[in-house]
């Protein structure tokens, strides 16, 4: 990182203090069940129950007598299933605030693995462990909704302040807090020496002798790392997620050469850009199937109107997508509102930018609840100087919206799906649902390392502190000025 940035990190120590998120996710902690043993459910009457929340089984460990059933409840936002994974048991999804009944008593005796097979949340740690056992001894059933036991460390209402075990959980949780935290500011400094592979990158085309311009992309299923440790089979646009960032100006002829090394079909979809209907890029309907091996041209004359699209599989979307098969595409400079006056923002009529950034959201797949295909810690903070304009354009390519919140950096919605908004509007807290597009302009006032986060909170916190879909904006105050 360059030297005012370590200076900035040196002037905000990492302390609890620098990020100001609801730290009421750890009202809810300790793996264990209510009766602290280690968790397990006992089934000597009736149902089994087991509560599903974003992203657990509770308890984890759910013990059932053979012959018994489950009592599967959701106290989560959205929906949620479980399976008997291996057995063919499962029940539908169930809605959030709702039930179902799984008959488990074609079981025998044994240790089975229970999962979420909504995509993504298994990857986001919606996993746990059934026991059927002869005599059905276990722990006692966990309340449905009960929320101080959804985090994993019991319930913290229930410890009296000052007391030996008040105090040793609260230090183990300020642990894995500043751990986490001081984990990402170190990475923050491998991304800028340029030492972590990132997605988004700028795309450079061939120049045909017509003045085309030519951009060569290869599908591919590849390893690609979201944070430490967890490497995945990312479905990838040039080995990367997002896939690489495709900029051309107005009046351009554009050819885009997809190359299929992928083991399945595949095409393209230009959503939300102006093309032909033979480039849309939906199989079979526009266009044949991509077979393995084999590579399609997408060719379109770019309009007379900035647009802002995304490019994507549309065959096995429901995969494709998720897992990373997703990219932004830009035809010419957004129309920006300059020289006008806001709440608290006066844009200027000279407005630079000084970083255009793709920032696409995700929360299913192999990819998981991530910013940029990235998970906290390795999410890549934006880094800034004070007085700095930046233009950020939110992508959703998950399976449910997501609330985002920058801290006191103002936020200035200017354009919704690439088209320019009438009356921008400020915002410190923007929904984006699933395939919405909003382009915003953040001014860089305030020098700090200010939180940046989906407010849905368990998408930004579990019990081993920031997680998932958490970076930060660093604004730096301008060499000399202080």
């Amino acid at each position: 990182m360059s030297p005012t940035n370590q200076t900035l990190l040196s002037r905000f120590p990492v302390a609890a203090s620098v990020f100001a998120l609801v730290i009421a996710a750890f009202a809810v902690v300790s793996s264990g069940g209510s009766d602290g043993d280690g968790g397990g459910a006992s089934a000597a009457a009736g149902p089994v129950t087991v509560d599903m929340v974003e992203f657990a089984f509770n308890p984890a460990t759910v013990t059932v007598p053979v012959g018994g059933s489950l009592n599967v409840t959701n106290s989560g936002t959205m929906a949620h299933n479980l399976e008997v994974v291996g057995t063919g048991l499962a029940t539908p999804d169930v809605p959030a605030g709702e039930s179902a009944v799984l008959d488990v008593s074609s079981l025998s005796p044994g240790e089975y693995e229970i999962i979420c097979t909504i995509a993504g949340h298994e990857q986001s740690g919606m996993t746990g462990t059934l026991i059927v056992s002869e005599d059905g001894a276990g722990a006692e059933t966990a309340a449905p909704g009960d929320a101080a036991t959804h985090a994993g460390h019991g319930d913290i209402g229930s410890l009296t302040p000052g007391s030996a075990e008040a105090e040793d959980l609260n230090k183990r949780l300020e642990e894995a807090m500043t751990a986490g935290v001081e984990e990402y500011l170190a990475l923050a400094e491998e991304y800028a020496a340029g030492n972590i592979e990132r997605g988004n990158e700028v795309l450079e085309p061939e120049i045909l002798d017509d003045g085309t311009k030519r951009f060569e992309i290869t599908a591919a299923i590849t390893d690609w790392q979201v944070n430490p440790g967890n490497v995945v089979k990312a479905w990838t646009y040039n080995g990367m997620v997002p896939g690489p960032y495709i900029k051309v100006d107005l009046g351009d002829k554009v050819q885009i050469a997809l190359t299929n090394e992928m083991p399945v079909s595949t095409d393209m979809h230009l959503h939300g850009v102006s093309v032909p209907f033979e480039m849309d890029g939906v199989a079979p309907i526009t266009q044949p199937y991509i077979q393995p091996g084999e590579t399609f041209v997408y060719e379109f004359t770019a309009g007379d109107k900035p647009e802002l699209g995304m490019y994507h599989a549309h065959m096995h979307g429901h995969q494709a997508i998720v897992n990373g098969q997703f990219a932004a595409i830009q035809i010419g400079e957004m129309d920006l509102p300059r020289g006008r006056e806001f709440h608290t923002m006066t844009v200027p009529e000279d407005l630079e930018i000084s970083q255009e950034i793709p920032m696409v959201l995700n929360d299913a797949g192999v990819i998981g609840l991530s910013l940029n295909g990235k998970a906290f810690p390795e999410t890549e903070p934006i880094v800034a100087e004070r007085g700095d304009w930046v233009l950020m354009h939110y992508y959703n390519e998950g399976l449910t919206g997501h609330p985002m919140h920058l801290h006191r950096q103002p936020q200035l919605v200017v354009a919704k799906d690439g088209f320019p908004l009438a009356e921008p509007y400020q915002i410190d807290t923007l929904w984006v649902s699933p395939g919405e597009r909003y382009s915003v302009l953040i001014q860089a006032s305030e020098p700090g390392i200010w939180a940046f986060h989906c407010h849905m909170v368990n998408h930004a916190e579990d019990e081993n502190g920031f997680m998932g879909m958490v970076t930060t904006m660093i604004v730096n105050p301008v060499p000399g000025s202080e």
